[in-house]
């Protein structure tokens, strides 16, 4: 049982945390031919976007940092693959945590060239977003400039966490567009579709 201080610092730590997880797509990307794409989503896209996404992608990796859903992603995997011979995509799963370098690298190992699109939706916790866009332009530096791009369905909660998401991609050196057309409610709250590239390749 916590004491008071704990309980204390939980509810304050929960003051930054938004719930209510939600997803959703704009028809510009859907439009998109991705027969020979790779794909990463580092966020909270998980079995079902990567399961629907291998049908137009070569490569589809679908990422987490817990233990229990690694389980159950390969769980999908494998039962997707064995009722569904009709796709060529590989679908696999990695451990990523966001910021941790070498995870980062070892899927980056695997693949050495680097993916085309990087997806991901539903932030949630304040103190997550630095390490997702630091994830991000360490997977984004691996191509050339503008060939790769960082797709972010996000669901504005709170105004600090609206203005977090853009300062942060400034500050890593990125570009972050609005995609016109994507606004719309999710829920009672609403959503955005952003585009994210890489304003200048930094070594690496």
């Amino acid at each position: 049982m916590a004491g008071a201080g704990e309980r204390d610092g939980e509810e304050e730590e929960e003051e930054i945390v938004c719930l209510e997880a939600s997803f959703f797509i704009n028809d510009k990307y859907t439009s998109l031919s991705l027969s020979f794409f790779h794909y990463l989503p580092p966020c909270l896209l998980k079995s079902i976007t990567g399961i629907l996404c291998s049908r137009f992608c070569r490569e589809v990796v679908l990422t987490d940092h817990n233990d229990e859903v690694q389980k159950i992603l390969k769980k999908n995997i494998e039962l997707h693959s064995s009722k569904d011979h009709s796709h060529h995509a590989e679908l696999v799963a990695e451990k990523l945590e966001w910021g941790n370098s070498d995870q980062i690298n070892q899927i980056l190992r695997r693949r050495p060239g680097g993916f085309d699109l990087i997806l991901g939706a539903d932030i949630y916790i304040l103190g997550s977003v630095p390490l997702l866009f630091d994830t991000v332009k360490q997977l984004l530096q691996v191509r050339e400039r503008d060939c790769c791009k960082f797709i972010l369905a996000y669901v504005s909660r709170a105004k600090i966490m609206d203005s977090l998401v853009v300062s942060e991609a400034i500050r890593h050196g990125m570009q972050i567009n609005e995609i016109p057309g994507t606004r719309s409610v999710v829920g009672n709250l609403e959503g955005v579709i952003f585009e994210v590239t890489l304003l200048e390749k930094s070594p690496m």
